[in-house]
């Protein structure tokens, strides 16, 4: 089969498109997906830069969003059958293989159906952003009908589904863009107050939007001094949540102190990284339940852009230049 090795660590050069044996099931609870798609992101190109695989990992393929039709199914495989199309968030960090490739194997229990009103493409662009925004937003901060959130980058990959989860929730919407297509898409998606960063403070926005009380929440996508920006534009006793390790000062923790907020952080790969097993199907019933989403029409994914395998490189250079809006994902046809 074909699939885009990681040869060493560096820039995006070292994402080689390789002939490779076909992967034989891990145990006989694994399916072998024939993948149609994989969803990019911004973890995959921070894995590939840094040295956070060991030489004896390597090569390694990355990608851990996927969707495709089942292929095989190992001998006690209850949940799935040959020709089953789905999805899912697994592999591409360090011992399993990911999904830039033309096939994988996966934990049975760590797959969902895919959405039906989705195309492979939209579905492979979903698993890791859905997952992490339903934590962040439910599990994190535990987000309520009536309250104000303020999301960071709102037409970004996790920003975009941010605002209709918290939409879907019955909060109060308001988000950071950098420039009037995002500011539209934003809007559309059911954003109520558009901050433009570039011209606006969005600390001094959000307060005016609020009465001065500031933002219940604060989802933080961006990290560095958007997020300590981002302890002044909560309110007393607000919750402020980050998928960024943050450059927290002692100045900075007496302010949360003494505002009573609370500091969340969310790393949806948190689980696979410590092999937690039933917080991984927790993950997968919460594909199932963004599936359900999906199919109401109450969720959708943007896909900004469609790439060969070929291209994964290419991919990747994007995504470091910065700006995406939605997903990239690439194909396998």
């Amino acid at each position: 089969m074909r699939a885009i090795l990681m040869t060493s660590a560096g820039s995006a050069d070292v994402l080689q498109l390789r002939e490779i044996p076909l992967p034989q099931l891990p145990s006989a609870r694994h399916i072998r997906v024939k993948l149609a798609a994989a969803g990019i992101n911004p973890l995959d190109t921070k894995l590939r830069s840094k040295a956070i695989y060991h030489p004896d990992k390597l090569p390694a393929i990355l990608g851990c969003d996927g969707a495709g039709v089942v292929e095989a199914v190992g001998s006690d495989v209850s949940r799935f059958n040959a020709g089953d199309a789905v999805y899912f968030c697994n592999g591409g960090i360090g011992d399993e293989p990911g999904c830039y490739a033309e096939y994988t194997t996966v934990h049975e229990d760590h797959v969902a159906a895919k959405p039906g009103k989705f195309s492979m493409a939209e579905s492979a662009a979903l698993p890791l952003v859905a997952i992490t925004v339903w934590e962040a937003l439910l599990d994190r901060v535990s987000l309520k009908a009536g309250q104000t959130i303020l999301i960071h980058a709102g037409a970004g990959g996790v920003g975009h589904i941010a605002i209709q989860l918290a939409r879907h929730l019955g909060a109060r919407v308001a988000v950071t863009v950098s420039d009037e297509h995002k500011a539209a898409i934003a809007k559309e998606l059911g954003a109520e107050k558009i901050i433009q960063y570039r011209q606006q403070d969005f600390v001094a926005e959000t307060l005016a939007w609020t009465g001065g009380k500031g933002a219940d929440v604060v989802f933080d996508t961006v990290g560095g001094d958007t997020y300590l920006r981002s302890l002044h534009a909560a309110c007393i006793y607000g919750k402020v949540v980050s998928l960024l390790s943050t450059p927290l000062s002692l100045a900075d923790t007496q302010l949360a102190r003494l505002r009573n907020l609370s500091l969340c952080y969310e790393m949806m790969v948190t689980p696979q990284l410590n092999n937690l097993h039933a917080q991984r199907v927790r993950q997968r019933n919460i594909l199932e339940q963004a599936a359900a989403l999906v199919d109401t029409g109450k969720l959708r994914v943007l896909v900004s852009k469609q790439l060969p395998l070929s291209e994964a490189a290419q991919a990747h250079q994007l995504i470091e230049n910065g700006g995406v809006t939605g997903k990239i994902v690439l194909t396998m046809d």
